[in-house]
């Protein structure tokens, strides 16, 4: 039995304008099924992201993925990567689970862990969007702790962006 609901915006289209610059990646292709690398029963590994062009004054990123489609009203947080150096432009297939650079640091998924989960949709249920997202923040530090929740660190990127970088996949169960 298929669970059918309407489907939500682009959840970023929701927040203030910012600039926007560009991510790539060898593992996501844009609007396309995620591989099973990036599917939590079957390799839970994050995947290879590149970027280029931020904007002018970014002092730090953050990552992070997220899926608006979760059958709950507040979506489900699959990564939130803080606080990566500037000078970190790309990050490997499986960064989210070794050493991390300058002062980056995870904050618990909606999963409850320190790090990437993949895709893991109720079976049966819709297909499901990946946002995977590189936030240019204006500052060094984000201003938040590993003990913050995803929605705290999304929070405040609203005020801290000055651009994000998007790229999505899909997964179905």
């Amino acid at each position: 039995m298929s669970i059918e609901r309407p489907v939500s915006p682009n959840p970023y289209d929701l927040l203030p304008a910012t600039a926007s610059f560009t991510v790539t990646s060898t593992d996501v292709a844009d609007g396309q099924p995620l591989k099973d690398d990036q599917v939590a029963a079957l390799g839970n590994t994050s995947p290879q992201l590149s970027w280029e062009g931020a904007p002018e004054g970014t002092r730090s990123y953050v990552v992070t993925c997220f899926d608006p489609d979760a059958p709950t009203p507040s979506g489900f947080w699959h990564w939130v990567l803080v606080d990566l150096p500037a000078d970190v432009t790309s990050l490997d297939t499986g960064a989210a689970s070794g050493s991390l650079p300058g002062k980056a640091f995870h904050v618990r998924n909606d999963g409850g862990e320190a790090g990437f989960m993949g895709a893991a949709p109720p079976p049966g249920d819709q297909v499901h969007r990946y946002f995977f997202v590189v936030h240019a923040v204006g500052e060094d530090r984000l201003g938040v702790d590993a003990s913050a929740s995803p929605a705290v660190v999304s929070f405040n990127l609203a005020f801290k962006t000055l651009g994000r970088a998007i790229i999505h996949g899909t997964y179905r169960h």
